[in-house]
């Protein structure tokens, strides 16, 4: 999955978004709606993130197929 299959799947992973990263709140998941530029900003607000790291992680977390990222959260 990449950032732009994830609008479209945005319901099917928002609870994988919320495992993966406790600190989001669920307004958080419902305010990101699947935009990657709101999830990285999202992701910087709540971590501290810089903008690099912030999209590397949603990078990463796209790419993963869908069966391991359950796995590991």
């Amino acid at each position: 999955m990449n950032t732009d299959i994830l609008k479209g799947k945005w319901l099917q992973v928002k609870g994988d978004v919320r495992q993966w990263w406790g600190k989001l709140t669920d307004d958080d998941v419902d305010q990101i709606q699947g935009d990657a530029e709101k999830f990285i900003g999202k992701l910087q607000e709540r971590y501290g993130y810089g903008r690099e790291q912030a999209e590397r992680e949603v990078n990463d977390f796209c790419s993963m197929p869908d069966e391991q990222r359950r796995r590991i959260a």
